[in-house]
């Protein structure tokens, strides 16, 4: 399992979605919800969660894109699907410490890894969000 926005695909996402695949034979992608990215970001994406969601489900590697939660931190998705491993992308460092933090009290048993970066420079939503979300 992985989690993000993706408020447009591009190939720091597909990188992602490979690293996570190699971990196991299914990915499911948890796409955030508008008010939780307009908490993270503080504005609301420029697609919406469906739009979103599309976006990902079409991607060949994706066996199910699905709602994240509601809010950060419960990591409701994680109880309903019961990943064995999820891959947090190389800048969500402080979900990946708060994951680790409360994984065990809410008795989750995955693994965790953190993706390693590609091509950040180039790859990052705040650095496309003008180009084609595809």
């Amino acid at each position: 399992m992985v989690f993000g926005v993706f408020d447009g695909v591009h190939e720091g996402h597909r990188a992602l979605f490979r690293q996570a695949k190699e971990h196991g034979d299914r990915l499911i992608v948890a796409v955030a919800q508008d008010a939780v990215v307009k908490g993270l970001k503080g504005s609301a994406p420029a697609h919406s969660l469906e739009e979103r969601m599309a976006l990902v489900q079409a991607e060949p590697i994706v066996d199910e894109a699905i709602p994240g939660d509601e809010a950060l931190g419960t990591y409701g998705v994680i109880k309903a699907h019961a990943p064995d491993v999820v891959v947090l992308g190389y800048d969500q460092r402080t979900l990946a410490a708060d994951l680790f933090i409360k994984r065990a009290a809410l008795g989750l048993s995955c693994d965790v890894f953190i993706a390693t970066a590609h091509e950040p420079d180039k790859y990052h939503n705040s650095i496309l969000n003008d180009r084609d979300p595809r």
